[in-house]
């Protein structure tokens, strides 16, 4: 039996939040976002293990806040993050070892369905990478560096790419080693492995599978949570 871990990022500042603390641990409903990813995962039958990559000021904070908080459980490791979102991928990817399909997901993105990671460890276990997303609600525009207009992208190609994405673990691990060897940066696990020639299959998230990032999100968030 295949054995399955979620990298659960909650590292990030989030500056555009405008907050005095990172963004995860701000409350939707009285409780933390963090909470509410962190529940998603644990509560999945196809999740066997969580490792979970914050700032190393908020290690304590986190423990007590949060995961003693809830009672979460299938917490593997704590673990702290890097400078970048990459570092920090690349130190949770260390922490799951021992697993065979790993998913890397954002802390802020709290609304993630059951469906749609049982999705995504399907996927990835067919063709080795997979990341959820939406089609692009909107027309979508290329601009200059002086502000004009240069063209327009076919909507029907585009696709919004969400977490969580879903590797092979030995797949993902060893082209974000190569990358680091190579001075690849990149600000997306998808590209990681695309720059190493492997394909990523994308299929259906959802709308509501929003990342919370600015103050307005925080009253969407509020919404989805009364309708689920």
């Amino acid at each position: 039996m295949n054995n399955t871990c979620a990298v659960i990022l909650a590292a990030g500042k989030g500056s555009r939040m405008r907050a005095e603390i990172n963004k995860q641990f701000l409350k939707l409903k009285e409780k933390p976002i963090l909470y509410y990813t962190l529940k998603s995962f644990c509560e999945s039958e196809y999740i066997d293990n969580i490792v979970l990559v914050v700032a190393k000021n908020e290690k304590d904070y986190c423990s007590k806040n949060v995961i003693n908080e809830y009672n979460i459980n299938k917490i593997k490791a704590i673990v702290e993050g890097g400078s970048t979102r990459q570092e920090s991928v690349l130190n949770g990817l260390r922490a799951a070892k021992g697993c065979d399909i790993v998913l890397i997901h954002d802390g802020a993105r709290p609304f993630v369905q059951n469906s749609i990671i049982e999705n995504g460890i399907k996927y990835a276990k067919t063709y080795g990478a997979s990341a959820c997303g939406v089609n692009s609600k909107d027309t979508i525009k290329l601009r200059d560096s002086n502000g004009f207009s240069t063209g327009t992208l076919d909507r029907n190609i585009l696709f919004c790419v969400q977490t969580p994405q879903c590797f092979r673990y030995d797949v993902i691990l060893k082209c974000h080693e190569r990358a680091v060897l190579e001075d690849i940066q990149a600000t997306d696990d998808t590209m990681i492995v695309e720059r190493f020639n492997h394909k990523v299959y994308l299929y259906d998230g959802s709308y509501n599978n929003i990342k919370i990032t600015t103050p307005e999100d925080l009253i969407i968030g509020e919404k989805i949570l009364d309708s689920m």
